[in-house]
């Protein structure tokens, strides 16, 4: 039975998802997924088509879909801290967020894999991972055995966790930055991209560099 699909958002990483369910298709010999469209609170991109598949309307209409599932692709090093918020809007119930793995990625059958996530390509999640609700994966990382994600976090490409670290809710893991085994990341924090964090991050912190170090406060003024 196919799966229709709303994507939440217009951004690289939902057009990255739709290309997912279409290559979730190709792998299966099936029509597994079908995406209805994107909704996207930019007015003005309502009634475009992006890769054949038509922005519908505002986060607000969710609820009018009751046929559909539905994945967020919303986030960014900006807007990252914003995701519960954002999918709160919807006012859509957790058990109607969809789960996708891309064909390539490597999820180990003792991983415990929440709603609303995405993994893209060559993603490798290993023994005993657990992976909260709506964390996005982003191609060629490496989730290592024990590893905690809490939800809402946003994992970009490239990133290697070692094994036994946490990373908390809602944060941000920069592209190719590497975190040491039993490192915890507060919830809220934001690792910048080719970081290489030897030591646990407080809550709410951006970090960077090697060895990460503090920059500043997840500041109000940058969200």
């Amino acid at each position: 039975m196919t799966q229709k699909i709303l994507i939440l958002g217009t951004g690289g990483n939902c057009i990255d998802i739709l290309d997912t369910l279409h290559d979730i298709n190709a792998a299966r010999g099936a029509r597994v997924y079908e995406c209805v469209g994107f909704l996207d609170d930019d007015a003005k991109q309502w009634g475009s088509e992006i890769l054949g598949a038509r922005v519908l309307g505002g986060l607000d209409t969710a609820p009018h879909y009751a046929d559909c599932f539905f994945v967020n692709g919303i986030t960014s090093a900006k807007l990252f801290w914003k995701k519960r918020e954002i999918i709160a809007r919807t006012q859509i119930p957790r058990e109607r967020f969809a789960t996708l793995v891309h064909p390539t990625a490597s999820v180990s059958r003792t991983a415990q894999i929440g709603n609303g996530v995405v993994i893209f390509q060559h993603v490798t999640i290993t023994f005993n991972v657990v992976i909260g609700d709506h964390v996005i994966i982003l191609p060629n990382t490496v989730i290592s055995h024990d590893d905690v994600i809490g939800a809402y976090a946003s994992i970009a490409g490239g990133v290697t966790l070692s094994g036994k670290a946490r990373v908390g809710e809602a944060c941000y893991i920069g592209a190719h930055a590497c975190v040491k085994d039993n490192i915890v990341i507060g919830a809220g924090s934001l690792v910048g991209m080719g970081s290489v964090v030897l030591q646990d991050v407080p809550e709410n912190t951006v970090v960077v560099g090697n060895p990460a170090r503090v920059l500043r406060p997840v500041r109000a003024e940058t969200k």
